[in-house]
């Protein structure tokens, strides 16, 4: 789908991209089985905000869940989806997402920051209880998740108070990994006409005590990792040295390891020996046994 119908205060994109489109049910099944044919291993179903998918439909009532619900059925290992906006998940793609199989449960859920004030004034229409609320219901229907998250520090009036209730709801939800942004103006946008009155000290102030919990957090997660055998899609070369394969797991970590080149575009096992902040590194151990 395309375009966006939220109007966050300081994103552009409902003016440049225009209003949510969705592309019709069949096309996107008929384009992902002919895909399945031609070997491909991953999906990635993309939109500015992916999980509005279908309200757009007049002649029928269907979601991104329904969608999901359909593509689980088609024989290929991976379908993920990005990026999603908290005020759209709804629990009927909870309980889709459950069902596993080659529906992927790593989940990108923006939530910008963890203020109910700041989440006010960037016109989110969420606030921090109902996205912890969400972030509850979706640990219970998939006790194994993996959520990533975007968070801009420094948005016009948020105070040191505010920017600590983001650090809390980081470190409560626990995500994998975040993009964090320091805060600046879009042209045209509602954002742009409010004071932007936090200074560039303390706005990289907020930005390095962030970064330093979301590189804590990170390696902790990656640490668990150590000793295990994961499923990684092998995409190439690693970019630092032609002689290591690079690919991702489920969970979209990176994994380098020794492997010959024939294992680039399969599903290969490796064991984990090494892990770093952002990246494993490991050993292959055999190629994936695909389920059917």
């Amino acid at each position: 789908m395309y375009g966006c119908d939220k109007f966050c205060t300081y994103c552009i994109v409902p003016y440049t991209r225009g209003k949510e489109r969705s592309r019709r049910p069949e096309e996107i099944i008929q384009e992902v089985r002919r895909l399945a044919s031609e070997g491909y291993k991953e999906i990635t179903l993309l939109g500015q905000n992916v999980n509005a998918y279908g309200k757009d439909f007049e002649d029928m009532n269907y979601g991104l869940g329904d969608l999901m619900d359909e593509l689980r059925k088609i024989d290929i290992p991976r379908i993920r989806f990005t990026t999603s906006h908290p005020r759209d998940f709804d629990d009927h793609l909870i309980e889709v997402l459950a069902k596993g199989g080659n529906l992927l449960d790593h989940i990108h859920l923006p939530v910008q920051s963890g203020s109910s004030e700041v989440l006010k004034l960037m016109a989110r229409k969420y606030d921090r209880e109902r996205y912890m609320e969400l972030v509850k219901k979706i640990k219970a229907a998939m006790p194994n998740a993996s959520l990533t998250t975007d968070i801009i520090v420094g948005f016009p009036n948020e105070t040191d108070e505010q920017f600590e209730e983001t650090l809390s709801l980081y470190r409560e939800v626990e995500f994998d990994s975040a993009y964090t942004f320091i805060y600046s103006p879009r042209e045209g946008t509602p954002a742009a006409k409010m004071k932007d009155n936090v200074p560039m000290r303390v706005k990289k102030e907020r930005l390095q005590r962030l970064n330093a919990l979301v590189n804590e957090i990170s390696a902790k997660k990656m640490k668990e990792y150590e000793g295990k055998v994961v499923e990684v899609l092998v995409e190439g070369e690693s970019k630092n040295n032609p002689e290591v394969l690079a690919g991702y797991t489920e969970k979209s970590k990176l994994v380098n390891f020794k492997g010959p080149k024939e294992a680039i575009g399969k599903i290969v096992r490796v064991k984990i020996q090494q892990a770093k902040t952002w990246s494993l590194d490991g050993e292959m151990v055999g190629e994936a046994i695909e389920v059917k």
